[in-house]
Formats: C-alpha cells, structure tokens, sequence
C-alpha cells in the first residue's frame, strides 16, 4: 500500500503540473509580460522532474536482485539530481527572459483575469509543495521531497514575478519586471545547486546523520548484553534504507547460537528506532576487541 501511495503522490503531481502550466500559460497570454511568460516556462520543467521523481519511486520499489543484491533504492538520488540539474535550467530560462525584457520595447498589460490565474495557480502549487515535502519525510522518498522544494521554488519566483508585474502597471516603469525576473533566477539557482549538492551527497554513500548514530550507539549497548564491546560502526544512506555494519565481540568461549541470540536482539532494537535498518554484525572473539568503540552495559 505504501508503494501504491506514493506512486498516487508522483502521478498526482504531473496532472498539478499540467493545470498548472494550464494557468500560467493563460495568464501570460492575457498579459503579455515576460516575467510571467518565464514564470509559465518553468513550470514545464516542474512537470518533467515531476515525470522522473514517478518513475524514480517505482524503480527504487523493485525488490533486491542478483545484479543488485542492495535494492534499487539509489534510484531516487538520480532522479534528484536530475530535478536539481532541472531546476538550474529553468533559472537559466528565466535569466533568458529577463534579457528579453530588459532589451524590448514593449511593456505588459493590465488583466485581472491573468492576475487571478497566476494567483491561483501559485496556491495550489504552494499547497501540493508543503504536502509533497512532508509525506516524501515521512516516507523518506528523495524524489517526492526533492518533487516538493522543486514546486516551492516555484512558488518563490511565482509570488516574486507577480509582485514585480504588479510594480510596473503601478509605476510604469517596465525595467521592474525583468530586474525582479533576474533575483528570482538566482533564488531558483541557489536552490537548485542546494538540491544537487544533497543527492550527490546520498549517491556518494553518505552516513546517517550523528543523532541517529548516538542512537544506534546506545542501542547496541543497551541490548547487547552477553557481548563485551562493538566497534567500527559503520552507516550509509540509500533512500528509504540506512545501512549499518559494525563488530560484535563476545567472549571466546560463547556458542555461536549464544552469540546469535545477542545478534538478533540488537537487530529487533535497532529496527524499531531506526526505520529502514539494513543491519549486518560481524562477530569476533574476544582477544579482537578494541577496547575504543561501544561498551556494552
């Protein structure tokens, strides 16, 4: 259900995207400004990413397989970046515009139709970002939460063109719509660079992050009893999955199957707190330990 769920968000973001676009196209149509056509282009690439973060959930979804015996949870890292590459092209389509307008003559038209459109399309955008980013936490999706800040950079530089629009009808002065273009382009870029720097981060084996590591620390400790010590705690983050490995050391003389029981213990514990807990333990003797990892109580 929680695959069927998320594939549900990733589709109901391309049809978001379209009535969207839908809008924005309109109101720049019924305007004429360039802020506003710049805003209508880069909600092309909203629906793009939008198709990629879809197909991103249903690939990470595929089951461990003997070319992949770790998942395909990486997937979604792809995708992000792919949404963060997006995102940089859209500010460079935006600063596209902005020249355009600083260069032309002409100036934009008075409409409370096209304001209206471009209003309520920045509000369901706003709203569908907010959703996207909270459940894509929650789910610990990349893609969806990577979806969401790519539509709340949206709805920056939508809020940011339709002030600017409003400023040249009120001034007259139509340099007002593409200078505002170009400080949104360069929120839009900010942002986008941000994006791609996290999913570079998550592809490049990224640890888990030092609250859930103190976390896995007292775990071990707290539900280790019968062992003497675990040392070289080891993490990386794959989507959905932390991977965590580390050494066990038992006394010489426990049975294996003694040592197995700690193992699974410590496992049942960690996979409760730490959701998505991929574990493997490396159990050693006691003349392997350490004495400079984690000691358990």
């Amino acid at each position: 259900m929680e695959l069927k769920n998320r594939l549900r968000i990733a589709f109901g973001s391309i049809v978001i995207g379209v009535l969207v676009l839908g809008l924005k196209t309109g109101s720049y149509l019924l305007t004429g400004s360039i802020a506003l056509y710049s805003d209508a282009l880069e909600t092309t690439v909203n629906i793009a990413s939008s198709v990629a973060a879809l197909a991103a959930v249903w690939f990470a979804s595929k089951p461990a397989d003997s070319n992949h015996p770790y998942g395909h949870d990486k997937a979604e890292y792809f995708a992000a970046v792919l949404v963060g590459v997006m995102i940089v092209l859209a500010a460079l389509s935006i600063f596209r515009a902005a020249w355009l307008g600083f260069t032309g003559d002409e100036r934009p038209e008075y409409s409370l139709e096209g304001i209206a459109m471009n209003v309520g399309a920045t509000l369901i955008n706003g709203v569908w970002a907010r959703f996207l980013i909270r459940h894509g936490k929650t789910a610990r999706s990349p893609a969806l939460v990577a979806d969401g800040r790519h539509l709340m950079t949206d709805v920056v530089s939508s809020a940011g063109v339709l002030a600017g629009f409003v400023l040249v009808l009120v001034t007259g002065w139509k340099l007002l719509d593409p200078a505002l273009a170009v400080l949104v382009g360069l929120t839009v870029l900010g942002s986008g660079w941000q994006l791609v720097k996290e999913s570079v981060g998550g592809l490049m084996d990224e640890a888990a992050s030092s609250d859930v590591l103190d976390k896995i620390r007292l775990l071990i400790s707290e539900h280790g009893e019968g062992a003497l010590e675990a040392h070289d705690l080891r993490t990386r983050i794959a989507g959905k999955s932390t991977f965590i490995d580390f050494h066990l050391v038992v006394p010489g003389e426990m049975s294996v199957e003694a040592a197995h029981d700690i193992c699974d213990r410590i496992e049942e514990a960690i996979s409760e707190d730490v959701p998505g807990a991929r574990i493997t333990i490396h159990v050693e003797p006691e003349h392997k330990a350490k004495h400079a990892g984690i000691v358990v109580l």
